[in-house]
């Protein structure tokens, strides 16, 4: 039985789209959920069978005519007694069933509460609630797949092996501690410190691959800045495969930043088109030219955009002075069709064509590999920030606890802090089962 505790009462909830369709479905869920039933249908529901049925309203008129499903607890979603009706995709109707279902007790649900539920009854655990928000969110086919990986458990699976073996090196250290007296010679001789490094190596591999999990769920954000008539709009119509900006031969066409979303290799790109960066005195302009600078600071890569034909100028330079610290750029040397000879590229250097197609798809390969992107394959799993900075954590505490070798006492706090960065990542092991766990592996009580 789980220490946590879903509340009691009965939620109901529109889980379809806003909008006609052709079905739409409501979700009530709730500790006991039969007497609902019974006083909306006249009778039971067997479990887990779709039931054609009328569904009346509260003078016993009818609203529509759909499917009801049963699911008794603990096999549903949330783990509680789960009651769905599948109805025509008319927004008054599910309106009106929603209304009904209120008239018969449950009340409207939150926000994410029926995967709160999920939770809090262990169907799923916080990484996989969180990729279900993922995968109905995923911006590509790829970012769905590692969506699914995650909701399928993979990287919970290797987050609770770690803490598994983190809980061990504990029990081992508290044998060591606590119960200096008793038979504990193959814990002393254990090579508690090579488990350590062996355990940072692979919280280092999973941080790797969770970093790509998380671009492929955020994505990139790719600012194109330059000098007025430089290609952006052109580049951002080519890398787009559509007229999504206006180009003109008149410097200062673009006044406010375009966004269009792209999917490179899978992985979701917004490419921000911003107006040219110059000097000027049209007011209009001069604000366009403070949203490039905003968009610049939220980018996650900057293309620099200059005429191939006069290349890198000292306004171009002034540009990249400007430019945040720490911002991956990429110089794209454009229009390098009226060049007589085309340069070699460089990891950050490259030359384009935005009329012919020269050189695009080498600045895709590019952008996503200055974006840290390094290719997807079936392992990879959908990560958040969070998960990031919980490894990270983690890692630095073991990273510490070799450090602190010498000292049992330190050496076991500095794991108890690891274990405890990984434990928020699956929201699982509290710190109160330690003790349950020392006595059952080593059966060292009296």
């Amino acid at each position: 039985m789980s220490a946590r505790q879903a509340d009691a009462d009965i939620i109901a909830a529109i889980v379809t789209p806003p909008g006609k369709g052709g079905v739409g479905v409501i979700r009530v869920s709730g500790d006991n959920l039969k007497s609902l039933v019974y006083a909306w249908f006249g009778r039971m529901l067997p479990p887990r069978h779709a039931v054609l049925l009328p569904f009346h309203d509260d003078n016993d008129q009818v609203i529509d005519e759909g499917l009801a499903i049963y699911f008794p607890a603990p096999h549903s979603y949330t783990g509680q007694d789960v009651l769905e009706l599948h109805a025509h995709g008319n927004p008054v109707i599910l309106a009106a069933l929603l209304r009904r279902s209120h008239q018969l007790g449950a009340r409207a649900a939150q926000a994410g509460e029926f995967t709160l539920r999920a939770y809090l009854n262990d169907k799923m655990d916080l990484a996989q609630a969180e990729s279900v928000a993922d995968l109905i969110a995923a911006g590509s086919e790829s970012a769905a797949r590692s969506a699914v990986q995650t909701l399928q458990g993979n990287f919970s699976r290797q987050i609770s092996d770690l803490v598994d073996q983190l809980v061990l090196l504990r029990t081992q250290l508290e044998a060591i501690l606590d119960f200096p007296d008793e038979e504990v010679d193959f814990i002393v001789s254990f090579d508690i410190i090579n488990r350590v490094q062996m355990l940072r190596s692979r919280i280092q591999d999973i941080l790797l691959v969770s970093q790509q999990g998380k671009l492929l769920r955020d994505g990139l954000r790719v600012v194109l800045v330059g000098q007025p008539n430089v290609g952006k709009s052109s580049l951002l119509n080519m890398l787009a495969g559509d007229d999504v900006a206006i180009v003109s031969e008149q410097a200062g066409t673009t006044r406010d930043a375009l966004r269009e979303m792209l999917v490179l290799r899978g992985v979701p790109v917004q490419i921000i088109d911003t107006a040219g960066l110059r000097d000027t005195s049209d007011p209009v302009e001069r604000k366009g030219i403070e949203k490039s600078w905003q968009s610049i600071k939220q980018a996650n890569l900057c293309l620099l955009l200059v005429d191939a034909v006069h290349g890198l100028t000292d306004s171009e330079q002034g540009i990249i002075d400007q430019l945040p610290a720490g911002l991956p750029r990429l110089l794209v040397h454009n229009k390098c069709d009226l060049l007589d000879e085309i340069p070699p590229a460089s990891n950050d250097e490259l030359y384009v064509s935005a009329k012919t197609g020269f050189g695009i798809e080498q600045l895709q390969d590019s952008l996503l590999g200055l974006g840290g992107w390094q290719g997807h394959d079936s392992s990879l799993f959908m990560a958040r920030e969070r998960h990031l900075q919980a490894l990270r954590d983690a890692g630095q505490s073991l990273e510490l606890a070799e450090q602190s070798a010498g000292v049992l006492e330190l050496l076991a706090e500095h794991l108890r802090v690891g274990q405890q960065a990984l434990n928020t990542i699956t929201g699982e092991f509290g710190a109160d089962d330690l003790l349950g766990e020392i006595f059952s592996h080593f059966c060292i009580g009296k």
